[in-house]
């Protein structure tokens, strides 16, 4: 049985990391990558946002017993072929996964520029994906 309470209580992390990162998000990527805190800040808030989201959706996938996916990111895909996500959405916001990743493993080389850029512009993602789970955990 699916825990709405526990899905409101991960929505609301989401919501406390993502107001935690705005100001951040605004400032220049050079700013952000001189100053290691506010770069470390940046890189675990988009960890905590990226892997919350994806608790919820193991939790759907789960309870509702559904077909479980090989990877978090197809945890997106799942629900969005249940109908819980537009599929469209889903195949836009799977990617973050991997950046997730980049942030935290380091593989190879970063292109800090870049990743703080990709941050920037794929975080919005997730209020949108607050908004589809919030649709289905209120029918």
């Amino acid at each position: 049985m699916i825990d709405k309470e526990l899905l409101k209580s991960k929505m609301s992390d989401i919501q406390g990391y993502f107001k935690e990162m705005e100001d951040l998000l605004k400032e220049d990527s050079r700013d952000i990558i001189g100053d290691k805190l506010k770069l470390y800040t940046t890189e675990r808030l988009f960890q905590l946002i990226v892997d919350t989201s994806v608790d919820i959706n193991t939790h759907i996938i789960a309870e509702s017993g559904m077909q479980p996916p090989n990877d978090y990111q197809g945890t997106f895909r799942i629900l969005a072929e249940n109908k819980i996500l537009p599929m469209e959405f889903a195949l836009k916001i799977s990617p973050s996964v991997g950046l997730r990743n980049l942030v935290v493993h380091k593989y190879g080389k970063v292109d800090l520029k870049k990743m703080i850029e990709d941050i920037k512009s794929e975080i919005g993602q997730y209020l949108e994906y607050l908004k589809y789970i919030n649709e289905y955990i209120e029918k």
